[in-house]
Order: C-alpha cells, then sequence, then structure tokens
C-alpha cells in the first residue's frame, strides 16, 4: 500500500511537470528571452552573435556562426580543456571583428550555465598562455638572430605584446576561491596539452591584437544605457557571454491579453523530450503563427509545420538532385597542392563566410587543398563542385551520377545504438576515398547532420591517406607510422579548423582509433593485423 502511494505521489508530480513543461510554454519563454537577446545584441551591434550549441540556437532568429562549449568540461570536480572542441574559429572572429557575443541558456535555477561560468573562462586563459608563450618565443628568436629593436620596430612590439599579454584566470564572483585554486593548477597542463595538439597558435596570435577575456551578462544584470562602453575601449578582446533566460527557481505563471502560460528558464534545453521535431529554423520561420495561436492550437500547429517541412524536404529530394556529381576527371598536375603552400593553409583574412547568418543546412565544409570536403546528406544549393561522395547517413540521397563508381552509400548508426557500425564501414569508406582521391577527384563525406560521422571517417581518410603535412601519399605515411591518440587529436584539428560545427562523438572516436591502430587497409581494401596496437580510453579521447 505505501509503495502504491508512493508510485502515485511519484505519478502526480510527473503530470504536474508535463503540464508546465508544454511546447507552448517553452516556445513562449524561449521568444520572450529572445527580445532581451537582441537588445543585448544591438548595444554592441559590431560584434558578431554566436548560439552556443545546442540549447542557445533557439534564442535568437539568426546568428552569424555557431559555437560548442559543454558544460560538462565546467562542472565542478570535472575541469577540462577539450582539445577535440578548441572552437579557435570563435577566437578568429573575435580578433577580426574585436569581440563577440554568445549565446546560453541553462534550466536548473542558476544564473549562468557551467560552460559560461567556468568552461569559457579556461578556454580564454589556455589560449592566452598559448598565445604569450608563443609572442616569448618569436621575440628570443629575433633576439638571438641579432635583430635590434632599433632597426626592427615588429621585434619590440612582440617583447611588448608577451610581457604584457593577460594570462590570468577571469572567472565570475560566484566561483570559490577553493574551485579557481584548483583550476589554476591545472591551466599549465592544458596549456601543454594545446601546444602539443598542433594547433594553429602562429595564425591565431597574428589575429588577436588584445587577449581574450569573458564578460558575463544575464537578465539581472543592470546597464546604464547612456555609459555602454565602445568594445574597442577595452585593452582586451571582450568574449560577451550572454544568458539568455530568467534565473528563477519555482514556476512563473505570465498572462496576456488572451492567454496564460508558465514561463520555463533554459526551455531550449533538451530539444528532444518537448520540441516534437520542430527545429530552430522552424520556429523562427513560423514564431509568429505559433505564439499566436495559443496554448490549445500550439501542438497541432507544430504538427503540421513539421509534416510540411517533411514533405518539402522529399519532394525536394525526388523531383530534383540535391547533389550533381561532375564527369570523371583525370589527375594532373593541378590536383595536388604544391609543396609550397601546405594543403591545410587557411586564410584568416577573409571572414565573410563565418558572419554569414547561420544555417542549419549549410551546404559542405572544405579541408584546404586536400579536396576533401564534410557535410550533411541533406545539404541544398549547388554541389556542382564534387567529384563523387561517399554517403554515411541512414538514408540514401537522389544523386545525378555520370559514373556509378562515383557515389558508395555505407548506412553507419550512432555509437549509442551500434558500438561497432562506424568501425565495420571504415575499411569499405577508406578504399572508395583511395580510389577516388589517388585519380584526383573531389570527394564529399556527409551524413545526417554532417557533425559527427562525417567527421570520424574524414578522420580515418585522412589519417590512413595523407601524410602528416596534409599531401595525400595512398597511405604510405600510415603505414610507417605508429598512430597514437595525440596523433588523432592533432588530425582532428586539423578538421575542426575548416568544420567549424564538427562535434564527433567519442563511441564514434574510440571506433576511429580502433580502425587505426588495430589494423591496415592494404591495397585491395581488406583489413590485416597492424605491428602498432595500443588501446584507448574515455580520458584519452576528450
Amino acid at each position: 500500500m505505501e509503495g502504491e502511494t508512493k508510485l502515485s505521489i511519484y505519478r502526480a508530480a510527473r503530470s504536474i511537470k508535463r503540464k508546465e513543461n508544454t511546447i507552448y510554454n517553452a516556445l513562449r519563454s524561449i521568444y520572450e528571452d529572445s527580445i532581451f537577446v537582441g537588445e543585448i545584441s544591438q548595444l554592441w551591434p559590431e560584434l558578431p552573435l554566436l548560439a552556443n550549441l545546442r540549447c542557445g540556437l533557439w534564442y535568437f532568429s539568426k546568428f552569424h556562426s555557431t559555437c560548442y562549449f559543454k558544460s560538462t568540461d565546467g562542472h565542478t570536480n570535472n575541469w577540462s580543456f577539450n582539445t577535440s572542441r578548441l572552437n579557435l574559429h570563435v577566437a578568429h572572429l573575435a580578433g577580426e571583428k574585436g569581440g563577440c557575443i554568445i549565446v546560453d541558456s541553462t534550466r536548473k535555477g542558476k544564473r549562468f550555465p557551467d560552460s559560461m561560468s567556468k568552461t569559457i573562462p579556461i578556454w580564454t586563459c589556455v589560449l592566452n598562455r598559448a598565445i604569450r608563450n608563443h609572442l616569448s618565443k618569436v621575440n628570443d628568436v629575433s633576439v638571438l638572430e641579432g635583430n635590434s629593436c632599433s632597426s626592427n620596430g615588429h621585434t619590440q612590439d612582440a617583447k611588448q605584446d608577451s610581457t604584457g599579454w593577460d594570462c590570468s584566470l577571469h572567472l565570475p564572483l560566484w566561483v570559490s576561491k577553493t574551485e579557481r585554486a584548483s583550476i589554476e593548477d591545472r591551466l599549465e597542463e592544458w596549456t601543454k596539452q594545446l601546444d602539443a595538439s598542433g594547433a594553429d597558435i602562429a595564425t591565431l596570435a597574428a589575429c588577436l591584437k588584445k587577449p581574450l577575456r569573458p564578460l558575463w551578462i544575464s537578465q539581472k544584470t543592470v546597464i546604464w544605457l547612456n555609459e555602454v562602453p565602445d568594445h574597442d575601449s577595452w585593452d582586451f578582446t571582450p568574449i560577451i557571454l550572454v544568458s539568455a533566460s530568467f534565473s528563477t527557481g519555482f514556476a512563473q505563471i505570465r498572462t496576456t491579453s488572451e492567454y496564460s502560460w508558465n514561463y520555463i528558464s533554459g526551455a531550449g534545453d533538451d530539444e528532444e523530450s518537448w520540441a516534437r521535431s520542430l527545429t530552430p529554423n522552424l520556429f523562427w520561420n513560423h514564431a509568429y503563427d505559433l505564439i499566436n495561436a495559443g496554448p490549445d492550437l500550439c501542438n497541432q500547429k507544430v504538427a503540421d509545420i513539421v509534416e510540411k517541412d517533411r514533405v518539402y524536404r522529399a519532394q525536394r529530394g525526388q523531383n530534383a538532385p540535391q547533389v550533381i556529381v561532375k564527369p570523371t576527371k583525370l589527375a594532373d598536375s593541378s590536383a595536388h597542392p604544391s609543396h609550397n603552400e601546405s594543403p591545410f593553409s587557411l586564410d584568416i583574412t577573409n571572414t565573410e563566410d563565418d558572419l554569414k547568418s547561420y544555417d542549419q543546412d549549410r551546404a559542405m565544409s572544405w579541408l584546404g587543398a586536400t579536396n576533401l570536403a564534410i557535410g550533411t546528406s541533406q545539404a541544398g544549393g549547388n554541389l556542382s563542385n564534387v567529384d563523387c561522395i561517399l554517403n554515411c547517413d541512414e538514408k540514401s540521397i537522389s544523386v545525378s551520377l555520370l559514373d556509378p563508381e562515383a557515389y558508395l552509400h555505407l548506412p553507419t548508426l550512432t555509437s549509442k545504438v551500434d558500438r561497432f557500425s562506424l568501425l565495420k564501414n571504415l575499411p569499405s569508406a577508406v578504399k572508395f576515398a583511395k580510389l577516388n582521391l589517388s585519380k584526383g577527384k573531389k570527394l564529399l563525406i556527409c551524413c545526417h547532420n554532417g557533425e559527427d560521422i562525417s567527421v570520424c571517417v574524414c578522420l580515418a581518410v585522412l589519417i590512413s591517406l595523407f601524410d602528416d603535412g596534409g599531401t595525400f601519399d595512398g597511405g604510405k605515411f600510415y603505414s610507417q607510422s605508429c598512430i597514437t591518440k595525440w596523433e588523432m587529436r592533432k588530425r582532428l584539428v586539423l578538421i575542426c579548423k575548416f568544420a567549424v560545427n564538427a562535434r564527433p562523438s567519442r563511441g564514434n572516436l574510440k571506433q576511429v582509433f580502433s580502425f587505426l591502430s588495430g589494423g591496415r587497409v592494404n591495397s585491395n581494401g581488406k583489413q590485416h593485423p597492424s605491428k602498432s596496437g595500443g588501446s584507448t580510453s574515455d580520458e584519452d579521447l576528450r
């Protein structure tokens, strides 16, 4: 009887929570919070607005780009600087534009998520320390070469930058002194990890004129509109962290002239539990209709919008090729980059592509001059500059093929569904890539979202068929190397340099490492044992 009573209380509590967390309450809360985000962005209109995936993407209609800072990397006693999520494009963008604004939210009754309280402050501090070390080395080399400050002004600038470069850990006031001390004890170790990852610190140092520093703004922050400082007036590059939601520990019932609704703090979090397949793009395309539909009609309105979008995408795939594949091209001298220019070179002076409004259907990202691209299987637009396609999505896509060997479909499941699905498909993927890349063709590797499986397949291809400089060699460098977790990290950093939306899961990265360390792919695409053994852990691939 007592068990039944407890169960009834539990069911009652769950029922109340479900009534409060309806989709209308979530969307209305997001819409109200977006007004605050818009007001803050207008205080510094020159600064690009970025969404911290995935929650932050709900809180404004148009973002310049996205980033991915995880709250788990900032949890107490679990602090981490993750070389798999360097977010270097954020630092480049901030350097070019004088700063940036990052939007996120949390539903735990806190003013800021841990991603903003600790993960991003750790990130800015480690990058600042790496840049200072680089500037110091540049200055030391210049002195050893006998370049006097009087004859070379650049040397003096470098010296000033390295000595005055702020490398302090800037945390919000609510982080305890004990936690601050524990984080500071690990900064040197994280800085060494960043240096060992192969990240291009030299390019970053050339881009940033002032050190990075986080600032925090929430709905409880008091801002005097007649005293808003210009971002150029600060002696640092501001990373303005905006927590979109109003922090509250209890339910708030809000009313309008027509409806009453429950405000949900951090409503954009955990979208799988409430969004009913609605995406941020779909929401903002129909925001007016959804908000004005009211609590009673909102569910049906969402279902109609999602179904219409599904039908539209299906018809587009049936009636028009999503990807146009060019005729076969023979390899020539232009198929591979010259030795004078690295295939992984990146021009940071042009950030116009980064400043385009974020689009979930962004076609693809080219990895320098390697002839490799990563994208989504549902990518729209004209992809006529692609020669062949490796599709890792569960569903095939409609393509116009002049060469039947130019398309390979390898349905691959996520690691949460099948822990070995990717591992089983990697030999065929590498064989297909080698066949086409050896002919100088341009290869698109795609999956459902272009963020996980396609990134991991590309990582395996890049390590298996390219040398450490990014030049295609058919596997010679790989056959003579012992692949370690650090080598994987370095290559993943290179991929993330171009595919800024890359978010490979730990389970899939472990399968890639297992493939690379546990076997080789010969000319026939068959796997055989390798001399390079090794094992990996969750900590290794963080």
